[in-house]
């Protein structure tokens, strides 16, 4: 049977009599008796007391949040948790700022290949742990690290929020954006706005979307960091949907020169990280959205080469993009036909708000006229769309 309250009360006390006890802890001698035989329970504030009394590390604290009467599986996880705190509430190690950053950079990698329902949960965890980490005092540089690794969390929310279509999302950049801001980094504030020029673009805010990529590249101040690399390409896709062809070419040449000058540990497959396939994905989306699909499909088969396997998101996207082409080169049915099966090899659970909305961007450039057409109808279908939409 798990230990009580009252037993490591008593053993922590060991030798002591009950008024030493009581008067170090400022409570009654019988209340101090009273809680040793499991005749009371104690408050918060009396265990804090005693824990302090005795030097338990936390122990008493915890082990006055567990129900005698619960369960031994509820037991033992409020004993968990409050161990956990009374640990949080300790001194941070240079061995648990490494674990921070590690845990951050895990997810980091994760949204590359976890389905975001999943990776959800796990950040909400760990973000909640790593909140009660800061509310406590500690020493400048320390706190600096902290406060970063809770701007990347913060991004890594917005993200994974974003691509479930969640609209919340934007919230979360601005918190990371004012995490970025406490911690004095240029390349995190970068990284964050850049990101949120994303959620612009893919809520059909095109100026927007062009006005934040901006400032993140302006932000990192010619740093060679992540955001720029992420911004200059999504800047030509925005401005690509706006017809604005030249300035467009224009950013992917920024863009090329950003991921050139990216440190080599850092073209990785990562929400911390931008890489050759990712380069020539977005180009790719941006030759679309022009109209020069010989250019489009150089780079869609370079970025399809290049990407992992795994990489389930881009992928379908790229494949989604090359149903574009071809419905602007004329031949919708093959058009259909592509996307219906990017969507239908995707894993249902990787298909998010993000995949669905660029398949029924593919919908909507069908005229309405060749709705009837089988392969878009199949289409349709497997997106669940109403019939009746499209171009005129």
């Amino acid at each position: 049977m798990s230990q009580t309250f009252g037993d490591r009360l008593r053993e922590l006390r060991g030798s002591r009599s009950l008024r030493d006890v009581a008067a170090l802890a400022s409570v009654g001698k019988s209340y101090v008796s009273d809680l040793e035989h499991g005749r009371r329970r104690p408050t918060r504030a009396i265990a804090d007391a005693l824990d302090h009394a005795l030097d338990a590390g936390g122990e008493l604290t915890a082990l006055a949040s567990v129900d005698p009467a619960a369960t031994v599986q509820a037991r033992a996880g409020a004993l968990q948790k409050g161990l956990h705190d009374a640990l949080a509430a300790g001194p941070m190690t240079d061995a648990g700022l490494d674990d921070w950053e590690y845990t951050v950079a895990r997810h980091g990698r994760a949204t590359r290949t976890r389905p975001e329902g999943n990776l959800l949960a796990d950040l909400v965890d760990d973000f909640a742990d790593l909140r009660l980490v800061l509310t406590h005092r500690h020493p400048a540089p320390v706190r600096r690290r902290l406060t970063l690794a809770s701007a990347h969390m913060a991004g890594l929310m917005a993200l994974t929020l974003l691509k479930m279509g969640d609209p919340t999302a934007r919230d979360w950049w601005r918190t990371g954006r004012a995490a970025a801001a406490a911690a004095e980094d240029r390349a995190a504030m970068s990284w964050i706005y850049a990101h949120q020029a994303y959620q612009a673009y893919y809520l059909g805010d095109m100026d927007s979307a062009v006005e934040l990529a901006a400032r993140a590249q302006q932000l990192a101040g010619g740093l060679p960091c992540v955001g720029p690399a992420l911004a200059a390409p999504l800047e030509a896709r925005a401005l690509a949907v706006l017809g604005r062809a030249e300035a467009a070419a224009g950013a992917l040449e920024r863009a090329e020169v950003a991921l050139e000058r990216l440190p080599e540990q850092e073209q990785i497959g990562s929400a911390f990280g931008y890489s050759e396939n990712q380069l020539r994905f977005h180009a790719g989306n941006a030759w679309t959205h022009l109209g020069d699909t010989a250019r489009a499909a150089e780079n869609h088969g370079q970025a399809l080469a290049l990407y992992p396997a795994d990489d389930l998101t881009d992928r379908t996207l790229i494949r989604l993009d090359q149903a574009m082409c071809i419905v602007q080169d004329g031949d919708l049915a093959g058009a259909a036909t592509t996307a219906t099966a990017a969507i239908e090899e995707l894993p249902r659970e990787h298909r998010s708000a993000l995949i669905i909305y660029r398949a029924e961007q593919l919908a909507d450039r069908v005229p309405r006229q060749a709705q009837t057409v089988p392969e878009v109808r199949v289409l349709r279908e497997t997106l669940a769309l109403p019939s009746g939409r499209g171009r005129d």
